[in-house]
């Protein structure tokens, strides 16, 4: 079988890569990928029953979506093309769709591998439709981006979405020891410059392997071996995988914000770090602590929304790297704080309320009178000013006089939401007792 170094040109005596070089011959030698092509993964159990259906692989990058889909069409007995969407256009499209077309008319499949697939526009995209409809090609597609934002409706309900993992530990142990044997000799590297490793390549097999063939083009071994420190001089360390737009910033900003809502500080602190690390914007991290505030504390604990806003200010004041204590500061304060969510449940449900009303006014007893016209049409009429009453309260109806009086608001039993609703249920009784001795 050729590689896909051969396969895109190169001579099959030029030097090739490391990744190119110890890529697996079967589906059997692929790492990190047991879900799927383990016995009883679903791409095995495709393969298995001969039904090969088009595919969209979705992971990181390095995680084995090309080899992948190289491995499916040499089990399944079908031709390979293979395009980029990146460097490819509709006359690359037609020029594949032909080739496939004339393939089939000697009994011949094609499998048409399309890397970075989320790169072509939605014309580009529905153009595979037809060809994938009446077999013309299985179409497996490989993607970094979430599949449900980037390609439309029709092509992803006529494909299967699979998942394919950052590599763990294990994998890549895996990858690093066929890569010694490849070299016969032990990686030139001391026990903590392994594990320094493993955490530089961020379970990218590929980017793995580029880092041990430049360590053993380059150190000799023995003495030379390299700790942790001299490993990190040697290979830049490379910034965690993160994207500020995509899918990786909502799959962390929520991390964040349940592990604040959970009240585990240490998750909480750990997932804003590694935002921060990944290049966000401290300041959208800012805005999204005073929403936790509002939206997950409320009322349990009102200082939640000032150590927010006064960590947000001291960002604007200080910038970073030293605002970024700040932040730290609310993140742990915020997840430390007594939660409710009833002030925001109390807010849903009398917007609810507010549509369902209409337009119904509010009672005369609440209403200025500011004209005689007004005082006529009794506007003010009867009210009582809740100062001068006992207990400085009056007890009055406040709500339309067509509705039946609502409880919105029902404060937690914890936090400061407990005094809260201790003067709530106080009040309560004096209403009821008022509204009684006004009824006899």
């Amino acid at each position: 079988m050729t590689s896909l170094f051969e396969s895109a040109g190169r001579q099959a005596g030029a030097p090739r890569p490391l990744a190119d070089e110890l890529r697996p011959k079967t589906i059997g030698e692929v790492v990190g990928q047991d879900h799927l092509l383990g016995a009883s993964g679903i791409i095995r159990r495709m393969l298995d029953g001969g039904r090969l259906g088009s595919l969209i692989l979705w992971g990181p990058p390095g995680t084995g979506k090309t080899t992948i889909a190289r491995l499916l069409a040499d089990e399944s007995g079908l031709e390979f093309l293979q395009m980029s969407a990146i460097f490819s256009g509709v006359q690359d499209l037609r020029k594949a769709f032909d080739t496939a077309k004339a393939a089939r008319q000697h009994g011949q499949g094609t499998l048409l591998f399309v890397d970075e697939i989320h790169r072509f526009n939605k014309a580009q995209q529905d153009g595979f439709l037809p060809h994938v409809e009446d077999g013309t090609i299985t179409l497996v597609g490989a993607t970094t981006e979430n599949p449900s934002f980037e390609l439309n409706a029709a092509l992803l309900s006529r494909m299967q979405v699979l998942v394919l993992e950052r590599l763990d530990m294990g994998a890549m142990e895996q990858l690093l020891a066929r890569a010694e044997n490849h070299f016969g000799r032990s990686a030139p590297l001391r026990d903590t410059a392994r594990d320094a490793l493993f955490a530089m390549a961020d379970g990218d097999g590929r980017y793995l392997l580029n880092i041990v063939e430049e360590l053993f083009a380059s150190v000799a071994g023995g003495d030379d071996a390299l700790d942790a420190a001299a490993l990190g001089a040697l290979v830049q360390r490379r910034a965690p995988q993160y994207d500020k737009s995509r899918d990786e910033h909502y799959n962390l900003i929520s991390a964040l914000h349940k592990s604040v809502r959970g009240s585990d500080p240490h998750a909480a602190l750990y997932w804003l770090a590694r935002m921060l690390a990944g290049g966000e914007d401290p300041l959208f991290l800012a805005r999204r602590l005073v929403r936790m505030a509002i939206e997950d504390i409320g009322l349990g604990d009102p200082d939640a929304l000032v150590q927010a806003n006064a960590a947000k200010d001291a960002y604007h004041f200080l910038g970073s790297p030293e605002g970024e204590l700040a932040l730290a500061q609310a993140t742990l304060y915020l997840a430390t704080a007594p939660k409710s969510n009833a002030a925001h449940a109390a807010f849903k449900k009398a917007q609810a309320l507010a549509r369902q009303t209409g337009s119904v006014a509010p009672p005369k007893i609440i209403l200025n009178a500011p004209t005689r016209l007004m005082k006529d049409q009794g506007y003010g009429a009867d009210y009582l000013y809740d100062h001068d009453q006992e207990d400085g309260f009056s007890g009055q109806n406040y709500f339309p006089g067509e509705m039946e009086r609502p409880l919105l608001y029902a404060p937690l039993e914890r936090g400061f939401e407990r005094e809260i609703r201790r003067r709530l249920d106080y009040w309560e009784r004096l209403r009821k007792e008022r509204t009684q001795g006004c009824g006899s």
